[in-house]
């Protein structure tokens, strides 16, 4: 298994290339902001051939280069319906604040779906590039926050795609809009019930954890969620 990451964008958000061996089909999940000129790098760095990107959540510095490469590399783009207007209006997903931040140092930008795009529900079973990718609806983040979990192999414990729902000793914030703390919350004890304690997290944001860890020291495990 090889997987390589590096932070694009202000906002240092993870980008991952992910494939089963060097000289093969990969996988992007995340390209955030700038992410465009590091995924080629890697591509390059590995001879490694694009075959689909994932997107965890749709906000902007998780996706802000998907349109770019599925238009580059001709390749799917993967997201939840319920963060697919993020896609094309980022200010949806950000706070009056912000979004005049984003505005004022971004300026006019035409953001437009990526030419192909492929709507998840979570369940799925996605196989991309000789991987298979179980797809899990992890809302609370944003609605359409989903997790992308990759069976363990010979060489390799489970891996699980987190976005912004979990983070080491953390979890995403949810006082943006579409937002929902208590949905956080069941959505972090899902994935921390259903992953065995050896399965590595490999975030949004931040550095690399496992279930383990955070069962053991994720405060946010303490918090009951509203149900």
């Amino acid at each position: 298994m090889l997987i390589a990451a590096f932070p694009a964008g202000p906002l240092a958000a993870n980008c991952y290339v992910a494939a089963p061996e060097a000289g093969a089909e990969c996988v992007v999940v995340d390209p955030g902001q700038d992410a465009a000129q590091g995924v080629a790098e890697l591509l390059g760095e590995h001879d490694l051939t694009l075959s689909a990107v994932l997107l965890t959540h749709g906000h902007f510095d998780h996706v802000w280069s998907a349109t770019e490469l599925s238009e580059t590399y001709g390749v799917p783009v993967c997201v939840h319906p319920g963060d697919r207007a993020l896609l094309t209006d980022p200010a949806k997903g950000l706070d009056p604040g912000l979004a005049g931040q984003l505005s004022a140092l971004l300026g006019e930008v035409d953001m437009v779906e990526p030419p192909r795009l492929e709507e998840l529900a979570g369940g799925e079973k996605l196989s991309y590039a000789g991987l298979e990718f179980a797809v899990e609806h992890v809302p609370g983040h944003t609605p359409g926050s989903v997790a992308y979990a990759l069976a363990a192999g010979e060489d390799h414990p489970q891996v699980l795609f987190t976005g912004d729902l979990l983070f080491a000793g953390s979890i995403g914030r949810t006082d943006f809009p579409g937002g929902d703390h208590p949905a956080i919350l069941r959505s972090l004890e899902q994935v921390c019930r259903d992953h065995p304690d050896d399965t590595a997290v490999l975030p949004g944001h931040g550095p690399q954890t496992t279930i383990g860890r955070e069962r053991a020291d994720n405060p946010f495990l303490r918090e009951t969620p509203d149900r």
